[in-house]
C-alpha cells in the first residue's frame, strides 16, 4: 500500500470517524514521521554562496602582490561592517556545504590568511580583535618559530586563545606538488604527499592542542589524487585559489577563494561582494 502525506492524514481522519482512537494515534505518528523524512534538514531554499577572502601578508607599504597595507585591510573591514556584511567562521560555511549545518546568513563573508607570516600577528590580529571577527589561518608548521618572517608558536597560542582565530593546515612545508610529482617516483611521491598532510596535522595538534581537519592547497594546486590522499589523512574540506564564491555545488575538497590584494578597495571590493554574495 502506497500513501502520500495527504493519504496518511485521510487515514487519520477515517480512524477518528470510525471511533478507533488507538488507530488515530498510530496514523498521526505515521503522518508526522512521513513529514519529518520528507523535509530536508535545512529547508529546500535556493543555494547560498559565500565569498571566501584570502590574505597573506600585511604592512605599511606594498612589497609584493601578496601584501595588503594594514590601513587598507582596516578600510576593507570597515567597508564590510558599514555595508551590512557579516563575517562568519569558515567552519560554518563548510558545514553548510557538507549538508550538516544551516545556511549562513545573507551577505556572509569568510576571511582566511595563508602561510603564517609574522604580520598576521602584528598587523592583522589587532584589527581582528577590534572588529571582533572570526578568521581562519592556514599554517605550514615547518616555518613556525624557525623562519624570520614567520609567526611563533606562542603568537599562535595567543591568537587561538582569543576565540577568534581558527588554525588549520597548509601542509607541512608548503611544497609545489606539481614539481614534486615530476621529481619523485610514484611510490615516493605518494609517501611524500602523505607526510605533508599527516605531519602538519600532528604538529599543529601537538603544539596547540587543536582539531585540524581543513586544508589550504599550497599554490592552489590540487587534483583527484591529492584529494583522495587528503581525505585519507582526515581532512573534511580544502581551499583553492580559484576566484569564485563557495557554495553547495562546489567540491568541498576544492573550495574557491578570492585572493585579495592592496587594490581591492572601495568600488572594486564592493563589486566583488555585490556580485557574488547573495
Amino acid at each position: 500500500m502506497k500513501l502520500g502525506s495527504s493519504g496518511l492524514f485521510l487515514q487519520t481522519g477515517r480512524a477518528q470517524r470510525m471511533g478507533k482512537p488507538g488507530m488515530r494515534v498510530v496514523w498521526q505518528m505515521v503522518s508526522l514521521l512521513a513529514i519529518f523524512f520528507a523535509i530536508p534538514a535545512w529547508g529546500s531554499g535556493a543555494e547560498r554562496v559565500v565569498p571566501i577572502l584570502l590574505y597573506h601578508r600585511f604592512g605599511p607599504v606594498v612589497r609584493d602582490t601578496m601584501t595588503v597595507r594594514t590601513m587598507v585591510f582596516a578600510a576593507q573591514m570597515e567597508y564590510l561592517r558599514s555595508h551590512g556584511y557579516r563575517i562568519v567562521p569558515l567552519k560554518e560555511v563548510v558545514a553548510y556545504i557538507r549538508g550538516v549545518g544551516p545556511p549562513p546568513p545573507p551577505h556572509s563573508v569568510v576571511i582566511t590568511a595563508d602561510d603564517g607570516h609574522q604580520s598576521v600577528y602584528t598587523d592583522m590580529f589587532p584589527l581582528v580583535q577590534h572588529y571582533h571577527i572570526p578568521v581562519t589561518l592556514f599554517i605550514y608548521p615547518s616555518a613556525i618559530s624557525r623562519a624570520s618572517y614567520a609567526l611563533t608558536w606562542d603568537e599562535l597560542r595567543i591568537m587561538r586563545d582569543s576565540g577568534l582565530v581558527d588554525i588549520q593546515s597548509h601542509t607541512y612545508w608548503h611544497p609545489n606538488f606539481k614539481t614534486e610529482k615530476k621529481r619523485l617516483a610514484p611510490q615516493a611521491y605518494e609517501k611524500f604527499v602523505a607526510m605533508q598532510l599527516e605531519k602538519s596535522r600532528a604538529k599543529l595538534d601537538q603544539e596547540l592542542g587543536i582539531k585540524v581537519d581543513m586544508l589550504a592547497w599550497p599554490f592552489g594546486i590540487y587534483d583527484e589524487e591529492l584529494i583522495k590522499s587528503a581525505v585519507a589523512a582526515g581532512y573534511i574540506a580544502a581551499c583553492t585559489m580559484v576566484r569564485a564564491p563557495a557554495g553547495p555545488s562546489d567540491n568541498v575538497m576544492a573550495l574557491p577563494r578570492y585572493l585579495i590584494t592592496d587594490q581591492d578597495t572601495g568600488k572594486t571590493l564592493g563589486r566583488l561582494l555585490t556580485t557574488d554574495s547573495r
